[in-house]
């Protein structure tokens, strides 16, 4: 399955089904999300099946963002066994989140 777009009602059994997951918190709106889309559907494609990644639109989704604390978009939250573990807040680039999931894998 490729990238996911999770929900409230969504989130948990979607990231707890999943040993390691990215999570982007992001906006319609948010220019350096924009610049960050396309590095997360590339890393969906290419971590299918090996670790769940997935976005959270934050102005539809505001509860899960505030549960996770995100102050500043895009922030993009690493879980293992659904218990976050790391998060990268801003553009960052693709080697640096392919790092954390590799050595997580």
């Amino acid at each position: 399955m490729a990238l996911q777009h999770l929900t409230e009602d969504t989130f948990d059994t979607a990231v707890n089904a999943a040993p390691l997951a990215m999570v982007d918190f992001w906006a319609t709106w948010c220019g350096p999300c924009k610049m960050m889309g396309p590095i997360v559907e590339k890393l969906a494609g290419e971590y299918d099946g090996k670790a769940l990644v997935a976005k959270v639109d934050t102005d539809e989704e505001a509860d899960l963002a505030e549960k996770f604390d995100i102050s500043t978009i895009p922030t993009l939250v690493f879980l293992k066994n659904g218990a976050e573990f790391d998060r990268k807040i801003g553009v960052t680039p693709e080697a640096a989140l392919r790092e954390v999931l590799d050595a997580n894998l």
